[in-house]
């Protein structure tokens, strides 16, 4: 099995009227974290189980692949 440090995570964002959405996934595993920012509150996240056709599904819900800094500047809490 792979180590958590070696594996490549994808990374996802949605944003609308509400707020935003992002993702990490791992695709080894499959699973993910969601941090959800509302439009005014304070985000939260969750784990969650990708599913298997996250690769079709995900771009049908309105995301979008995105860069890792904005989610792990939300997960630590610096935004």
């Amino acid at each position: 099995m792979a180590k958590t440090n070696n594996i490549v995570h994808l990374y996802f964002r949605k944003e609308d009227k509400e707020g935003k959405s992002l993702l990490k996934v791992n695709p080894i595993h499959m699973t993910g974290i969601e941090i959800v920012v509302p439009a005014e509150g304070e985000p939260e996240s969750e784990e969650f189980e990708v599913p298997s056709d996250y690769e079709k599904s995900f771009p049908e819900q309105g995301y979008e692949p995105c860069n890792p800094l904005e989610f792990n500047l939300y997960l630590n809490g610096l935004v």
